[in-house]
């Protein structure tokens, strides 16, 4: 697997300076914790979409979650899990025969269904790159854990855990802090199968009965932008490790605007003429702007990848963890001094790179660039989702 994988060998040496690798599930922990991309959700019982796994029809996807929580209605929970179990052993089969899948993660109700539906997986236990752990506090936290540590004993490989943070506990004031602080003390106990941190912003909205509009970011909401620096703040530091994953964005088609669109003409004039403003127009039809723009302020606050809910923003989500030439040339200078400080002006002759309190930023920007690899000079996000679309009828 790899990504946008679907560009032929021309169009990847004309827009790539550095390609982005083959992803494997033996790769090591940060390799993949930060390759998920946009991490599509779909439900356990969707046989359809689930079909759409299994015949490589969502291009683009590198990683899922198959959801058994919230999109799956109670009285179907044991038809669900059946499902799912015959669902897996046929992508299982493929696998074993040699077809590239995508990271594939459960997403469990609780933690009695997560102890049960691992006995009946047997064997296609082994498809799955994890699971994902809803409404995560201290109580439950510990036993999911303690059951994968458990499972991972007997598996051929490592079976990672996702646990989200979407509970009262994390978001009211009065308590925020502290249960995010009791969460990492459990989550550095079995720190080598945590894979991201996630959040689910629209559970936590949800509480107070908020809901952002798709020409506003989830970094608008001023109680949801609270929650998200606390989690930055307590599992975002560098020497923890942890990925932090960004929150769904909800909206792919549009309605009628009152603000002005995210995105400027010019990238798309310039490098595409008339050809370039149609889709531009196209993609302000879809909110992609909105999606675009959060996506960068998931990635200022240090966020990597983002929970989808629709094909067509795989797309522009993975595009905007491509490097740029000019972020890839800063990283490396600045982790070519060796960590013994000083400034240099950037090869872009527009900014001063700071040797030590920029050397975190730049191993990050490593990482993303061996996985989603690194732009051509003349060429941006813009250049990727355009192109990537002209192969693609996305959604």
């Amino acid at each position: 697997m790899i990504h946008f994988a679907y560009f032929k060998e021309e169009q990847r040496k004309k827009m790539f300076f550095i390609p982005p690798v083959e992803l494997r599930e033996d790769h090591d922990k940060d390799t993949l914790a930060h390759a998920l991309g946009a991490t599509l959700y779909m439900p356990g019982t969707a046989n359809r979409a689930i079909d759409k796994v299994i015949n490589n029809e969502i291009p683009g996807l590198t990683s899922t979650v198959l959801c058994l929580e919230d999109a799956v209605d109670d009285r179907e929970v044991e038809d669900a899990e059946e499902n799912l179990a015959l669902q897996l052993g046929t992508l299982l089969a493929m696998a074993e025969k040699g077809s590239s899948l995508p990271f594939i993660f459960v997403r469990v109700r609780n933690v009695e269904q997560f102890k049960r539906l691992t006995q009946v997986l047997g064997e296609s236990i082994h498809v799955l790159t994890g699971f994902v752990f809803p409404k995560f506090d201290m109580m439950a936290g510990q036993e999911y854990f303690a059951h994968l540590t458990t499972i991972n004993k007997t598996t051929k490989k490592t079976i990672y855990g996702m646990p989200i943070l979407e509970g009262p506990s994390v978001i009211h004031l009065e308590s925020r802090v502290r249960e995010m602080l009791k969460i990492k003390e459990l989550l550095d106990q079995y720190k080598e199968l945590v894979l991201n941190v996630r959040m689910g912003a629209t559970d936590l909205s949800g509480l107070y009965g908020l809901r952002r509009s798709p020409e506003l970011t989830i970094y608008d909401v001023s109680v949801i932008r609270d929650f998200i620096a606390d989690m930055v703040n307590i599992f975002g530091r560098p020497q923890d490790g942890y990925v932090i994953s960004g929150p769904v964005w909800e909206y792919f088609n549009n309605t009628a605007r009152m603000l002005k669109p995210q995105l400027r003409k010019t990238p798309f004039q310039e490098q595409y003429g008339r050809a370039g403003e149609s889709f531009r127009l196209e993609l302000l039809g879809r909110y992609i702007d909105g999606l675009m723009r959060e996506v960068m302020l998931d990635k200022a606050n240090g966020l990597v990848g983002k929970t989808i809910i629709h094909p067509s923003h795989i797309l522009p989500v993975q595009a905007m963890y491509v490097v740029t030439h000019e972020e890839y040339c800063d990283a490396k200078d600045i982790l070519a001094n060796g960590g013994n400080g000083g400034v240099t002006k950037s090869v872009y002759g527009n900014k001063m790179n700071e040797a030590k309190p920029h050397i975190n930023w730049a191993k990050k920007i490593m990482i993303l660039a061996k996985i989603y690899g690194v732009l051509n000079e003349r060429y941006d996000y813009t250049s990727i989702i355009y192109e990537g679309e002209k192969l693609q009828n996305i959604g």
